[in-house]
C-alpha cells in the first residue's frame, strides 16, 4: 500500500469519525431534536403565562382605578351591600312531585 492509498484511509477513516459525532454524538441530531421540543413547550408555557399576566395586570389597574371595581368585587365575592341597601335572598321552593298519590301515600 502506497503513502498516498494510507493517507487517503486515514483522511476517511478521520471523516467518518467527525460525522459520527456529528450526527450520533453528544450535541448530535437527537439532541437538538429534543432541544427543539423543549423550546416549543417552553414557549407554549410562556404564552398561557403572559396572557394571566396581562389578566391580572388589568384586575391589577381596575383596583387600584377606582371604588368601583372593589364594590363590585365586594358584592360578589364577600356579599357586602352599602348601608340604608335591604339585601333580598330568593330561595327556590323545594321540588314538589306533580303525582298527587305520591303525596298521599307518603302522610300515611
Amino acid at each position: 500500500m502506497s503513502l498516498a492509498r494510507l493517507l487517503a484511509l486515514v483522511l476517511v477513516l478521520l471523516l467518518i469519525a467527525l460525522q459520527w459525532r456529528l450526527w450520533e454524538g453528544e450535541g448530535g441530531r437527537k439532541e437538538v431534536a429534543a432541544l427543539q421540543v423543549k423550546v416549543e413547550q417552553q414557549r407554549t408555557e410562556n404564552e398561557g403565562l403572559k396572557i394571566r399576566n396581562e389578566a391580572l395586570a388589568a384586575e391589577v389597574e381596575d383596583l387600584r382605578a377606582g371604588e368601583a371595581a372593589i364594590e363590585e368585587r365586594a358584592r360578589a365575592e364577600l356579599g357586602m351591600i352599602k348601608p340604608g341597601e335591604v339585601f333580598y335572598r330568593i330561595v327556590e321552593p323545594a321540588h314538589v312531585d306533580s303525582d298527587p298519590s305520591v303525596a298521599v301515600d307518603a302522610k300515611r
